[in-house]
């Protein structure tokens, strides 16, 4: 499942869901949580169901709300029979909030799961626990709106934009833990869609730090996110160079090629910027 570019779409907003599906997006979210009012929940289930058990024309998610919420299960009971593609778990607490899950939904009937892995402080003790998940997972990703509220945090950014310290090492040590577990690595949204240039620079510096990539909230965000995190024909052509160059030479760890030295990190990158393709 390529996931490039996750688009959220509001559950109670069904006129939006094909335009969303045509954006483009590797993956729409069909939002419950959120994004819908209580008193509208029942109709967002009501929506996302009917139109999952239609022609999707893409991979769809549902966002169900948070487990200690007690809708979870009437989410699950309405959405799992239309079969959607896979199923974001907000408010996540490692394993066990994936075990919890299961539970509610008969174990073997969920879809590939993606946790927002740092919404809570007791979340980010438990990134290490998605190892004994991965088979369960689609990726992990975060959020950096819910944990600075639940601390007390006045802002989850600086002056000039960039991410407090608390803020951004949630963001590190949810690249960390889906590198560890061998699952997709999803940034975050960037919050403004009238700041092109700088969804531009977010979007380089998820890339450059190793995710693979990005959750969307506008349809205007998606084409963007898709170019950067699909690697240009330059990085192609070099990665397949240094596979080209240790295949001819399989006992090497060292070589030289247009002159400069690679050794095995330069492979397993390149293999990283092959398998994006």
């Amino acid at each position: 499942m390529k996931l490039r570019s996750l688009l959220f779409v509001p559950g109670d907003r069904p006129e939006r869901f094909d335009k969303a599906a045509a954006s483009g997006a590797d993956a729409i979210i069909l939002d419950l949580e959120d994004s819908v009012a209580p008193e509208r929940k029942g109709y967002a289930r009501d929506a996302i169901a009917g139109w999952l058990a239609g022609t999707r024309g893409c991979t769809a998610f549902v966002r169900v709300n948070p487990l200690e919420g007690g809708q979870t299960a009437d989410d699950l009971a309405i959405i799992l029979p239309a079969a959607p593609d896979g199923i974001m778990l907000p408010k996540a607490e490692g394993a066990a909030s994936i075990l919890a899950l299961e539970e509610l939904a008969e174990a073997g009937r969920l879809p590939p799961i993606l946790p927002i892995a740092t919404e809570t402080p007791a979340a980010l003790f438990e990134l290490g626990s998605y190892r004994s998940m991965r088979d369960r997972l689609a990726g992990l990703t975060w959020g950096a709106e819910d944990l600075p509220a639940s601390v007390g945090a006045t802002s989850a950014r600086e002056a000039d934009g960039r991410y407090t310290a608390p803020i951004e090492m949630a963001r590190s040590l949810t690249l960390f833990a889906a590198h560890a577990a061998g699952v997709a690595a999803i940034d975050t949204v960037f919050p403004r869609i009238d700041a092109m240039d700088d969804l531009a620079a977010y979007i380089g510096r998820a890339r450059r730090d190793g995710f693979t990539g990005m959750m969307a909230i506008h349809p205007v965000q998606v084409a963007a996110i898709n170019a950067g995190f699909t690697p240009t024909p330059a990085e192609v052509d070099h990665a397949r160079a240094v596979v080209d160059a240790f295949a001819a030479h399989p006992g090497a760890g060292v070589l030289k090629l247009d002159g400069k030295m690679i050794d095995r990190p330069h492979l397993v990158q390149a293999q990283r910027v092959l398998a994006a393709l």
